[in-house]
């Protein structure tokens, strides 16, 4: 069974910074690319940066040169490290991930549950 667990959201002044981490768990799993979106209080989900099974990243123009988002070597930890925080990226944040859970079967896109950031001073 997959599951992708996010952490290291938090409460943080404007300009602060936080380090999100979304760990993927499941014995026989292959990561492809993986993402995180955001979602803020009555708006729409929307994407905010994502990685490559090559390690290609793309970052939303809201977030870019403040957000980067990487992973590890084996790929099954990746993270979004956030600076010069305002209080626009209030959100609760999710990850996902396009995996295949074992060798006999096909890709498909797993989401954790999410982590909340507020950022107000």
């Amino acid at each position: 069974q997959v599951r992708l667990v996010e952490s290291g959201g938090g409460y943080v002044q404007p300009g602060g910074s936080l380090r999100l981490s979304c760990e993927v768990s499941g014995s026989n799993v292959d990561i492809n690319s993986m993402a995180w979106d955001r979602q803020a209080p009555g708006k729409e989900r929307e994407f905010v940066a994502s990685i490559s099974s090559g390690g290609i990243t793309r970052h939303a123009d809201s977030v870019k040169g403040r957000f980067t988002i990487s992973r590890t070597g084996n790929r099954n930890l990746m993270y979004l490290q956030m600076n010069s925080l305002k209080p626009e990226d209030t959100a609760a944040y999710y990850c996902n991930g396009y995996i295949r859970a074992d060798s006999l079967g096909g890709y498909s896109t797993y989401w954790g549950q999410g982590t909340q950031v507020t950022v107000s001073s």
